[in-house]
């Protein structure tokens, strides 16, 4: 199934239930053409100063108030490291609700081998026994050329493949 991430944008001007609203027809929308609708909370204490959706707990309210089937989060394990650490419970909290994964290494969004906050191997070891099947996305800035940066792969046993 396709997946799309649904941008939250700024504090809404207009209140919550229309942001409500609006997430729950994307979802109904998307699912007639076979999109899986995602919320991402993006960080608002290095990235976004003012981004609306800022936390796993508040995109979790948001996904059971709106109790549509179509409706996942996108689990940003940047976003999610800054904004409350404690990533092996948080993953092991939010893993039911997950329609996707991203990630970077904390704090300057480079690939997992590189010098962070986040012990990749541990984590991708959680995923691995939580028997996460989905997707992985590699949302980090490069240090070197795109070919060079996904040695770490290899390095932490996994293979590449392509879309």
């Amino acid at each position: 199934m396709q997946r799309l991430s649904t941008a939250q944008g700024l504090k809404p001007e207009a209140s919550e239930e229309v942001y409500l609203e609006n997430i729950k027809y994307a979802a109904e929308r998307l699912q007639k053409e076979g999109i899986l609708a995602l919320i991402e909370p993006v960080n608002s204490k290095l990235t976004l100063p003012d981004y609306f959706l800022d936390t796993c707990p508040q995109a979790l309210t948001y996904i059971k108030k709106i109790d549509h089937p179509n409706l996942k989060l996108q689990l940003d394990l940047f976003h999610l490291q800054i904004m409350s650490g404690n990533l092996t419970s948080m993953i092991k909290e939010y893993l039911p609700y997950t329609g996707h994964i991203q990630l970077a290494q904390v704090p300057d969004r480079h690939e997992p081998n590189s010098p962070g906050e986040i012990n990749f191997p541990y984590v991708f070891k959680v995923l691995e026994e939580a028997d996460y099947k989905g997707w992985i996305g590699l949302e980090y800035n490069p240090k070197g050329s795109t070919v060079e940066s996904l040695s770490w792969m290899s390095e932490m046993g996994y293979k590449t493949s392509t879309c």
